[in-house]
């Protein structure tokens, strides 16, 4: 497989310890706090302008938290997220509402992201009309052109979003996204709810979008097989924390992070005299409660090689070679 080629190197997206906490409360009439969820626990990354950057890990690690996050349509606990050197942050209203023409997000699930009331044509015009752009000669015009952009029909802008399958929904998610010509796009697992021989199709769809329209992504799957394959870069995130992040082919030939690894081994390999002979790694034990964290590194109650400052001392994420960051104490042992 070929490497993909990198962004232009321009920062179009900094995050800078970003957090999201959810607190929990008891009471009907006086509700108390009584702990606090940290779904996303300081996160700092940065995404050139034209790269992919693909976001792992398991459910509940704060993948898709991450993702809202950054869009704003979770307020951030803490932290910056600077969309060109705006931080998205502190904006607020009108001035938000502005800064959205340049990002969107494509959702996880086709059947849920659709208002079924709404014609596909009315749901791919509607980010349009919120921003007020074009005539409604125009709008109905860009609408046709999105949908044979993603392979549809441009007749099917008159149908309802029941009258299409799971992959050709997804498409008209995807050709809402573009309507509004945005710069950085958030994937929230967008081939997750779809059949493997769709799925292939969607992620060359994206991919040819990308090139088309300079599109800037942030990828999030659960699948390393997918990521792999549309991914520049690739940061591993667990209860909260990136844990590992490197260029796509560094982290898959030379993972630090003993997570990393443990998920790289549960990938099938087609070859099947390399399958039998591999060794796989398992995890012990089930994730931590995020509401009370382990000290220390989050992973090390389920690490195979962990050791006694792993349960004390939080590992730096560290530079540990060229464009490959890791936080462990033991990176690159085991």
């Amino acid at each position: 497989m070929q490497d993909r080629p990198p962004g232009n190197g321009d920062v179009l997206l900094q995050v800078e310890d970003l957090a999201v906490h959810f607190p929990v409360t008891r009471g009907v009439v006086f509700r108390k706090t009584v702990a606090v969820v940290k779904a996303v626990d300081g996160l700092d990354f940065t995404i050139t302008r034209g790269e992919t950057l693909g976001l792992v890990g398991e459910s509940g690690c704060g993948k898709s938290t991450t993702g809202r996050a950054i869009l704003q349509l979770i307020q951030p606990t803490r932290g910056k997220v600077l969309m060109e050197g705006t931080d998205l942050c502190s904006l607020k209203g009108n001035s938000l509402r502005q800064m959205r023409r340049h990002m969107h997000m494509i959702f996880q699930d086709p059947y849920a992201s659709l208002n079924p009331r709404m014609t596909v044509g009315k749901i791919i015009e509607e980010p349009l009309m919120v921003h007020g752009l074009g005539t409604p000669q125009e709008r109905r015009e860009r609408v046709q052109q999105l949908l044979l952009e993603v392979g549809l029909n441009p007749a099917f802008a008159s149908r309802y979003p029941h009258e299409f399958s799971g992959g050709q929904r997804q498409r008209v998610g995807i050709a809402r996204s573009l309507a509004v010509n945005p710069d950085f796009i958030v994937a929230d697992e967008p081939v997750s709810a779809l059949d493997v021989s769709i799925q292939a199709q969607v992620i060359n769809l994206l991919e040819d979008l990308q090139a088309s329209h300079d599109l800037t992504y942030l990828f999030i799957s659960h699948d390393l097989s997918v990521v792999r394959h549309i991914s520049n870069r690739v940061a591993v995130m667990y209860l909260g924390k990136i844990v590992e992040l490197a260029e796509r082919r560094e982290l898959y030939h030379h993972p630090l992070h003993p997570y990393t690894r443990a998920l790289l081994t549960a990938v099938p390999i087609p070859d099947p005299r390399v399958e039998v002979g591999r060794e796989r790694v398992i995890l012990k034990g089930d994730v931590p409660n995020p509401q009370a964290p382990p000290s220390g590194c989050r992973f090390h109650t389920r690490c195979p090689i962990a050791i006694e400052q792993c349960s004390q001392v939080e590992p730096e994420f560290a530079e540990h070679g060229p464009k490959h960051w890791a936080a462990c104490h033991l990176a690159g042992e085991g």
